[in-house]
């Protein structure tokens, strides 16, 4: 018989401190992330005054934000939301890969959970299927990833 210990984190928000850095560039996605991870906030048990939301102008500048938030010593984890759509020049690359490498960054220096919420899709239509209201919403999945993430660092 297998001896191993398994340790899992559970998805409760009561007693939870989080932030959500969220960007304002492709905002008509971002909002449904952002109303995801916050109604799975609440539903989960967080309290209003326990959830910062600040805003930055792109996903490029989400890493600087997270990095000050998780720094501060006031947060259990920080949730990136954004939203990256591939066009017709490199652009695409330079922001999704920086903010993915930055976020990684700052989850390893402060030993934080960083969530990667950012969307980074080649199409419109795929960033609306991963931002629907209904099922499926990346933003409230985030959020439920910082709250599992939260509670398996505390018990390790």
């Amino acid at each position: 018989m297998d001896s191993s210990r398994i340790v899992e984190g559970e998805v409760v928000a009561r007693g939870r401190k989080v932030a959500i850095a969220a960007a304002r560039f492709n905002d008509f996605i971002v909002s449904s992330l952002l109303k995801g991870a916050t109604t799975a906030w609440s539903e989960r048990g967080g309290a209003a005054e326990d959830l910062l939301i600040a805003r930055v102008p792109g996903a490029f500048e989400l890493p600087v934000v997270a990095r000050k938030l998780a720094l501060s010593g006031r947060y259990d984890a920080v949730v990136a939301l954004g939203c990256v759509i591939r066009g017709d020049t490199p652009h695409f690359e330079y922001v999704a890969g920086e903010c993915a490498r930055g976020l990684n960054l700052v989850s390893l220096e402060s030993g934080l959970p960083i969530i990667f919420g950012v969307l980074t899709v080649e199409t419109v239509e795929q960033a609306l299927e991963r931002a629907a209201t209904t099922a499926g919403n990346k933003g409230g999945e985030s959020m439920d990833t910082a709250l599992e993430m939260i509670s398996l660092m505390k018990h390790l």
